[in-house]
């Protein structure tokens, strides 16, 4: 097949996929007057105005801590260290409903914190964000940091820099040209949160992303959904093409080690700050991680049927973003980066919807219904996978492209001696974290789903809402740990040392 033919394959799927969940809607709000008759009311603004005002905050809170905290891991070498990343790594594997519930047992009610701030609306919402995010700028942030040459330090040793002046002439122009990307990225993220906003939100803290799921499932009013989807679409759209390239290229899920030494922030205030940076750091992200540990280890029972479907639902769906995600990383430019962001860009709730409304002529098996979740996971999981490929892809590309042009070496032989040799560890790695995002995805379920259909985080939500809060510890403990063991896995795949 043509290679140009080829490298269409994958945007024309992604394309086709948005299309079916969005001309159904529309061609369905058509027939009864049109959507855009709905009109732009003040609750759509108040709507919009929370959604920004929550990413933005949430944004802001992730990359200042995160700044502080990746420059405070770049110049301390101490005793625990692989500890305390290997804790950082932890708010990553955690899925969303299992954060919620862990966060709940802390700062709710019953909680140790508990009364000191009411949970539900922006103070939870932000919370459980920055649970999130702030892990992430960290790591990213500091694999910036960790660009820096080892002689540029040297240097400056030797000019007898300062601190104020290291971070000025060696560490800000890093930051500087990363943190575009990584606040694009943490942006998007809050913007199409679904599972923290429906858990922690409320009437007057709504984002985009539940007001358009609202609209769909409980009011059932199309025109008022389109109006919020198109709101949300040019919304990400407009994020996106200021973000640049966003963060594909920078993978938080690869290992996070210092390989330069550093002689700077040996002075008593700067000890102390970076002390204090990370000693905050962890006694905010260890607590919901203890308490979460804590109560559910008594109630632990494992629900085989709940886990036995969610597995059969990862798997595909894994292999299928992976699959997707290889075409897309090995083109690697702007067109094919926005198609890897498609599930943040078009809200999920509105491909589902449209799905349903253009399967409903055909039976709507059991079947049909798991195909629907596997497809919206498959693309809700792209990003990520792309994130890890793209830049296994640009390294062959730097280091082989010339020499099989030379050689003529393309198609199949390139693809067995030289792509698949160097592309073994990275497959592995996105594999894995693709099936810990659809084995921990909510959003899927609650979307698509049946009430026939449990899988574990549906369990969870479940056991929560009939409040048996010990059971759904139990199970977000179990769900927790076998996504923290994947995670790490995927993460020693990622180690820059042990690749071929």
């Amino acid at each position: 097949m043509n290679n140009q033919l080829i490298k269409y394959i994958a945007p024309g799927i992604i394309l086709g996929a948005i299309l079916l969940g969005l001309v159904p809607l529309v061609s369905f709000a058509g027939e009864r007057g049109g959507f855009l008759n709905a009109g732009i009311d003040a609750a759509i603004f108040h709507i919009l105005w929370f959604t920004l005002k929550q990413a933005f905050l949430s944004t802001l809170i992730s990359v200042v801590m995160g700044v502080f905290v990746a420059r405070a891991l770049s110049r301390r070498q101490f005793t625990g260290r692989e500890i305390l990343l290997s804790v950082f790594a932890v708010p990553l594997a955690l899925p969303a409903i299992v954060v919620v519930l862990a966060i709940t047992s802390i700062y709710g009610a019953q909680g140790m914190f508990g009364g000191s701030f009411n949970l539900y609306g922006l103070n939870g919402i932000l919370l459980a964000h920055v649970f999130f995010n702030m892990p992430l700028a960290t790591r990213l942030l500091a694999e910036a940091l960790n660009t820096i040459q080892q002689e540029n330090f040297r240097l400056a040793e030797q000019l007898d820099f300062s601190d104020r002046a290291i971070f000025q002439n060696l560490e800000w122009p890093v930051l500087r040209n990363s943190l575009p990307r990584i606040c694009g990225l943490i942006f998007l993220l809050c913007a199409a949160s679904f599972v923290i906003v429906l858990t922690l939100g409320g009437p007057s803290a709504t984002t985009l992303e539940v007001a358009i799921y609202q609209s769909l499932r409980q009011d059932f009013d199309v025109a008022r959904a389109l109006n919020l989807s198109t709101i949300q679409i040019l919304l990400c759209l407009v994020l996106v093409f200021a973000a640049g390239k966003m963060a594909l290229h920078n993978s938080a899920l690869s290992s996070f080690k210092t390989t330069t030494i550093r002689r700077d922030g040996q002075s008593i205030l700067a000890r102390l700050i970076d002390g204090s940076v990370l000693a905050f750091a962890v006694f905010f992200i260890a607590p919901p991680i203890i308490a979460l540990i804590a109560s559910g280890l008594p109630y632990l029972n494992i629900n085989f049927q709940a886990f036995l479907t969610s597995i059969a639902i990862a798997a595909p769906a894994a292999l299928l973003s992976v699959s997707l995600a290889w075409a897309l990383a090995r083109a690697n430019n702007f067109s094919t980066q926005v198609a890897a962001l498609a599930a943040l860009i078009v809200p999920p709730a509105v491909l589902a919807t449209g799905w349903f409304l253009a399967l409903r002529n055909f039976d709507q098996s059991l079947f049909v219904v798991v195909f629907s979740i596997i497809a919206l996971n498959t693309l809700m999981a792209l990003p990520f996978s792309v994130s890890v490929l793209a830049p296994a892809f640009a390294q062959i590309a730097q280091m082989h492209e010339r020499l099989c042009a030379q050689l003529n070496i393309a198609g199949w032989n390139k693809l067995r001696h030289i792509d698949m040799p160097m592309m073994r560890r990275p497959l592995a790695q996105a594999l894995l974290m693709a099936f810990v995002l659809s084995l921990g995805d909510l959003t899927a379920v609650t979307l698509l789903g049946t009430q026939g259909l449990i899988t574990v985080p549906s369990l969870i939500h479940q056991q929560m809402g009939h409040y048996r809060g010990n059971d759904a510890g139990g199970t977000a403990l179990l769900l927790a740990a076998f996504c923290l063991v994947l995670t790490l896995i995927a993460q020693r795949l990622g180690k820059p040392n042990d690749q071929n």
